[in-house]
């Protein structure tokens, strides 16, 4: 390969691997699915952090249920800080769903066990979710 063109390559090449990593192609935007749990685990972990939920099936049966959400970087923008989800608190996750049906999907919004509702956007001016009101 021409020496002139290998850093254009590689930087297509580590574009389109950025591209992939930040798709959201996993789960189905056109839907929501709410759930009322406990908190596991808040994993405030980069690239992305995660609620893990425990949330009892038709049977009674606690699940645990993984809710991915955005970096830490972008969390604290929309009000999000390390300590807003803690172990045994009593939680309501709305998220859009896996589209394989497996549980859990992209945390949308949640209302945290002091009743107030942290919404993952993408900064302090995305447009609030009706259903993340109340």
């Amino acid at each position: 390969m021409n020496r002139k063109l290998w850093p254009v390559g590689t930087l297509l090449l580590c574009a389109g691997a950025a591209w992939a990593h930040h798709s959201v192609a996993m789960f189905d935007l056109t839907k929501e699915v709410t759930v009322d749990g406990t908190v596991k685990e808040w994993q405030w972990t980069n690239p992305h952090a995660w609620l893990q939920v425990l949330v009892a099936d038709a049977s009674g049966t606690e699940v645990e249920q993984g809710f991915e959400v955005g970096s830490p970087n972008t969390l604290v923008r929309d009000g999000f800080r390390k300590d807003s989800f803690k172990p045994g608190d009593k939680v309501r996750v709305i998220a859009a769903p896996r589209r394989d049906g497996t549980v859990g999907g992209l945390f949308l919004c949640a209302r945290t066990v002091e009743g107030k509702w942290v919404i993952f956007g993408m900064g302090p001016n995305s447009p609030a979710r009706p259903e993340c009101q109340g």
